[in-house]
């Protein structure tokens, strides 16, 4: 190990290299002046080391750190080789005096200190070089585990300037080697050496230099091996071993590398996140056994530099289970829209998963306090509460009333909710009761709402709806062949129990509203006794094309819907009820236009591949389990409103199949010369919006939009005639859509009318 070597007896005194009493008495035995090296010794050392040390920035007032120096000379060469700012430390007290008498008189500026290089009591960032001479070694003794090195090293990377470096002479063994890669991973470069043997002297083991310098980034830099065969000395499993460690590390950062969805231990970023960084998003596990109940994926981001002060150094937003898929969090672009919302320098945005199912909001705060305190920058130190923020639904009370898996749409849920505030118009119509609204939720997009009737009658409060919706639910488990008996028993809501004049969503009042760019082709087909075709792409529950059905008198619908669960939830749950003017299709809504647009004709009865037929209810209606057209004729309105199968893709209505040019060019084709194409879409994304424009546009001649909550959902209205209504004939068209309307409570049509004044021209 050293020129002079080592006893047996002595190594035996030592026994436990981690403690301090045993080294106090192999120090005290040997001496002063006898010093010991291990591992190399400075002869070799020489030009390696100073060759690192000369390529530090700050090289004429260089302060050097030499932890668990031990009696070797390492320092009193390097003090002699004109670095004269050097700190020695080791937790031997007798070591530590006797190198203090050993140098006082010829190294005065040399400094001696009794302390634990696992708890340093040095300032952060208070060392250019760290130069390491067997201490990580002595620390990771294999039979006590990795946790004072994982210290010691905590303490490197705290105390260490950026830019500087950490230079640690090792014998490189594995479990060294695996606790070293890994803490220095993120934000470090690192290079590996062997030290080259010029005394006589050969050890049976080769030591190695490991060089990490300091940067302040989250880039992962390959490890860059400067072995040469020629410079080593040891037998070939110590070679070997390293080798094949290099190998497996870099490997890891490559992957680490190429990839934008890693997730990073807070011990990885505990130096990096003590300053902001403008612009920085990075992905961590927070918690986990033995430092807190639950584990938590989170997302830590900086933000961007901006002219207003930020009202908070850090903040923590709470995603629950049922929005983490959604866009909005899911999403880069969505999750930066979520910073600059928050007004907080750093964002902590964590995500809850099925673990915490059963967990309260208060549980999960108290839980996730100490852990986010560690991920807050160094200018929150002056103990600025940290808020907690989470996006709120204003609902006051929700009971479920069915629950049903399909094979196309996944978990779907019906529930009754009575809402915080509800709109002033209903407030005036119903003043004297609490309002509850049925919802249609799919579980693949709870925060969508896709459908939501208000319930009328006043004689039944929440909880006896669930009870009745319990009932409901076994009852239509029954066979198919009941269906009848079923639709007309008493456990189903008959169609007075809905409010059916009454849209809740806005979005549903966007569309009707740009019925007026063809309200005189539809007040000019009314006046002539015939009917104003529209095909609905997406049932929901049915709500859209049942308002429809009964506020324009002169509108024919056949409403598509691809799932039959659906179906038969909007006709058991929000009474659906068909007739001779409205009609609902089993149906893929692209295949459906599609097959419409080749068959004009002819009368067509599609069948489904494979499939069987949906009974019809016993009341008459016409439901086809594949397509069903009458009379082939032309559509004049074509109506798209489905959500996508996968709300992470950026858009979460419709699905990209919907937008597809071909599938334009057909709609175009189908529609009458005054037909008029509409599409909810809903995309926080400005990509998705333009390049949805930039395809109606090179379909349709005239397009036109509506904005509307808060600029997430838009109502795009494109028109299949070349020509177009004048801006100056809006408030023209307006009024005749007015006429068009037939509503009990106006109010709710002025709702409509309100909104044709917000439709803005794109093209």
């Amino acid at each position: 190990m050293g020129s002079k070597g080592v006893s047996e007896d002595l190594l035996e005194t030592l026994g436990d290299f981690t403690s301090k009493e045993n080294w106090d008495k192999f120090f005290t035995i040997r001496g002063v002046d006898d010093s010991f090296e291990w591992y190399a010794e400075w002869p070799d050392l020489r030009d390696p080391l100073l060759s690192q040390l000369q390529t530090l920035l700050n090289l004429q007032h260089l302060h050097l750190l030499v932890p668990a120096c031990g009696n070797s000379r390492l320092s009193e060469h390097l003090y002699d080789a004109g670095y004269n700012s050097i700190t020695n430390i080791d937790f031997s007290k007798v070591v530590i005096s006797d190198m203090l008498r050993r140098n006082v008189r010829h190294r005065p500026d040399m400094r001696w200190r009794v302390m634990d290089v696992t708890a340093m009591q040095f300032e952060d960032e208070t060392f250019d070089a760290i130069i390491d001479k067997g201490g990580l070694d002595a620390l990771m003794e294999p039979e006590l585990g990795p946790k004072l090195g994982n210290q010691y090293l905590s303490e490197v990377k705290r105390v260490l300037k950026p830019g500087g470096k950490f230079v640690c002479l090792t014998l490189a063994e594995s479990h060294v080697l695996g606790l070293l890669f890994s803490k220095f991973r993120l934000g470090w470069k690192m290079s590996v050496d062997a030290i080259p043997l010029k005394s006589s002297s050969k050890p049976s083991l080769q030591t190695f230099m490991v060089v990490v310098e300091k940067e302040l980034s989250t880039l992962l830099h390959q490890i860059i091996s400067l072995l040469h065969n020629s410079s080593l000395h040891c037998n070939s499993k110590q070679t070997s071993g390293l080798h094949e460690a290099l190998k497996n590390e870099n490997q890891i950062r490559e992957k680490y590398s190429s990839s934008s969805d890693i997730l990073y231990s807070v011990e990885d970023l505990q130096e990096e996140l003590k300053k902001l960084s403008q612009g920085r998003r990075l992905q961590l596990t927070l918690g986990g056994q033995g430092c807190s109940l639950f584990s938590y994926r989170a997302v830590v981001l900086d933000a961007e530099e901006q002219s207003d002060p930020f009202t908070y150094h850090c903040g923590v937003f709470i995603v629950p289970k049922t929005r983490a898929r959604e866009w909005l969090f899911f999403s880069e672009e969505g999750q930066w829209m979520v910073v600059r919302s928050s007004k907080a320098a750093r964002l902590i945005m964590v995500f809850l998963d099925a673990s915490h199912t059963n967990a309260s909001m208060d549980e999960i705060q108290k839980d996730l306090s100490p852990l986010v305190k560690q991920l807050a920058p160094a200018e929150n130190e002056n103990g600025a509460q940290i808020p907690f923020m989470m996006a709120s639904e204003g609902i006051k009370e929700r009971n479920i009333v069915h629950q049903v898996t399909s094979s196309l749409t996944g978990s779907i849920i019906v529930e009754d909710v009575v809402y915080e505030n509800v709109d002033s118009e209903l407030s005036c119509i119903f003043p004297s009761r609490e309002l509850v609204f049925r919802r249609l939720v799919f579980d693949r997009a709870a925060n969508l709402v896709q459908s939501e009737a208000l319930l009328k009658d006043e004689q039944l409060p929440i909880k006896s709806v669930g009870e009745t919706g319990r009932k409901k639910t076994n009852s239509s488990s029954k066979s198919k062949k009941r269906g009848s008996q079923r639709r007309n028993g008493g456990n189903f809501f008959p169609l007075s129990f809905f409010y059916h004049g009454y849209v809740a969503s806005s979005y549903h009042t966007g569309i009707i509203s740009g019925f007026a760019l063809i309200s005189s082709y539809m007040e000019s087909v009314a006046t002539s006794g015939k009917m104003v075709k529209a095909v609905i792409l997406g049932l929901g529950a049915g709500l859209l094309p049942m308002f429809l059905h009964g506020c324009i008198p002169c509108l024919e619908i056949e409403a598509v819907e691809l799932d039959p669960v659906i179906v038969d939830i909007a006709r058991d749950y929000f009474s659906l009820v068909e007739d001779k003017r409205l009609k609902v299709h089993i149906a893929d809504g692209i295949q459906f236009v599609r097959e419409i647009a080749s068959s004009e004709a002819a009368q067509v009865h599609g069948k489904s591949n494979n499939s069987s037929h949906t009974e019809s209810p016993s009341n008459g209606s016409s439901t086809a389990s594949h397509v069903e057209i009458v009379e082939a004729t032309k559509m004049d309105i074509v109506i798209v409103d489905v959500d996508s199968s996968d709300p992470s893709s950026g858009m979460t209505c419709p699905a990209p199949g919907f937008l597809d040019e071909s599938f334009l060019e057909t709609v175009k084709d189908k529609l009458s010369e005054q037909g008029l194409f509409i599409v909810n879409l809903v995309s926080r994304s400005q990509a998705i919006k333009d390049m949805v424009l930039l395809r109606m546009e090179t379909v349709f001649s005239h397009l036109f939009c509506l904005q509307l909550d808060e600029d997430v959902n838009e109502v795009h209205f494109a028109l299949k005639s070349e020509s177009c209504i004048e801006d100056s004939c809006f408030s023209e068209a307006s009024h005749k859509l007015d006429k068009l309307l037939n509503f009990k409570h106006p109010e709710i049509g002025q709702n409509i009318i309100n909104a044709t004044k917000k439709i803005r021209r794109l093209k």
